[in-house]
């Protein structure tokens, strides 16, 4: 298996993975979610790969002081094998290469089993509330 950023070429394929690790929602398009994580320039976009398969994506974001995380996925038959942390290990190091102090990441409160992987992974809870507001309707 091997690291690749991401190329257009895997688009379907990523919203596939996405999908069946049920990461979409019906008000986000996944596809202005891609084109503008390319527009990212601290960010990175990186893919796993096993033979010509896709088998994990991930977002990497950077502001300065904070990293963060969204559409980590792992294919769910190569789920419980180590890629999920093979993945943050990657984030880390990457960020840390940025000298970046901290990682945020957001987890739907009703999605317990991911919330437990990141807690053996070292990340707690912190006591802050996340506010959202959306300035653009992808519909």
């Amino acid at each position: 298996m091997y690291f690749v950023d991401y190329q257009d070429n895997w688009q379907d394929a990523v919203i596939a993975l996405w999908q069946e690790c049920e990461l979409t929602r019906p008000w986000n398009d996944p596809i202005a979610d891609i084109l503008r994580k390319q527009s990212d320039q601290l960010g990175k976009f990186v893919l796993l790969i096993d033979g010509a398969n896709l088998v994990a994506s991930m977002m990497i974001g950077y502001d300065g002081h904070r990293g963060s995380v969204n559409y980590l996925a792992v294919l769910p038959n190569y789920q419980n094998q180590g890629i999920g942390r093979k993945m943050m290990t990657y984030c880390e190091t990457y960020l840390s290469q940025l000298g970046c102090p901290k990682i945020n990441i957001c987890v739907r409160d009703s999605n317990v089993k991911v919330l437990e992987f990141y807690q053996v992974l070292g990340y707690q809870q912190d006591p802050v509330v996340i506010l959202g507001k959306r300035l653009i309707a992808d519909d």
